[in-house]
């Protein structure tokens, strides 16, 4: 089966159209893009110079997929891209920025879902199976690790890091780094383990107790977390698993503090 792109859509000439591509009534993808097979393109959607789509993207009405970063010191002749995994499901009016550096890109990974008018800034790096519910917003240099999911509405700072398999509430506002596998809500509250995403992704029992006993030594007591994390990696037996060892790594790095439980102030 060949691409099928409707009569009133505007492809550039110099656009790269993988096999099986379906573009839309009035879409636009510039010259330069580069679409993997079996994408689709629906009606009103734009794919910029700078869109790089894997196979099996689908890009839903009126969204715009590399559109420049807003930024007052971007330079619109910047060389820069965005790379969209294979797989990715992108709604209706959703925007995705690209990167404000020259040569760099803004990612999406695979299996990803952009639900309807969120947006996602320059220079962020989503992972895997990454859900971002309406009207979830991304701040510019945003790290989502796999298997996140941003609730509706929802509004995360620049440079904020989010561990995997975290869930953050709906209308959130988060300004400070989420250690993987916590649930979030409200401005930077931990609301304990993300336990049915943990339990859906097959993590094991023993796993789980175990992170549960690191929530409550790292996020329901007040004290430097990054110090905490140093003496606790000293120690092989207090972390008995790679999926432990992850969650006390996250508070190695980062420079905007850690959200954490409302226990923990003190």
């Amino acid at each position: 089966m060949s691409s099928h792109i409707h009569k009133t859509a505007l492809v550039d000439a110099k656009a790269h159209l993988g096999e099986r591509v379906r573009v839309g009534p009035f879409a636009i993808i510039e010259a330069g893009a580069v679409l993997g097979d079996d994408c689709v393109v629906e009606a009103h959607a734009i794919v910029k110079a700078s869109a790089r789509l894997g196979n099996e993207v689908s890009v839903g009405h009126f969204s715009v997929i590399g559109g420049n970063p807003q930024h007052l010191s971007f330079e619109p002749d910047t060389p820069s891209l965005i790379e969209v995994g294979s797989k990715v499901r992108i709604g209706e009016g959703v925007t995705v920025h690209r990167s404000m550096y020259e040569h760099s890109k803004t990612v999406i990974g695979e299996s990803s879902f952009l639900m309807g008018s969120s947006h996602v800034a320059h220079d962020c790096s989503l992972g895997r199976s990454v859900v971002l519910a309406n009207g979830a917003l991304l701040g510019g240099h945003v790290t989502l690790c796999d298997h996140v999911f941003i609730g509706g509405g929802a509004g995360v700072h620049q440079f904020v890091r989010i561990g995997e398999g975290v869930m953050v509430g709906g209308l959130a506002e988060i300004s400070a780094d989420v250690a993987p596998q916590v649930m979030v809500a409200g401005r930077n509250r931990t609301r304990g383990l993300n336990l049915v995403g943990l339990r859906r992704r097959k993590v094991s029992k023993p796993e789980i107790s175990e992170l549960k006993k690191l929530y409550r030594s790292f996020l329901m007591k007040p004290g430097n977390l990054s110090e905490r994390a140093k003496e606790f990696l000293k120690n092989d037996s207090l972390l008995p698993s790679q999926t432990a060892r992850e969650f006390v790594e996250f508070f190695l790095d980062g420079g905007r503090g850690f959200a954490r439980s409302e226990q923990s102030k003190g």
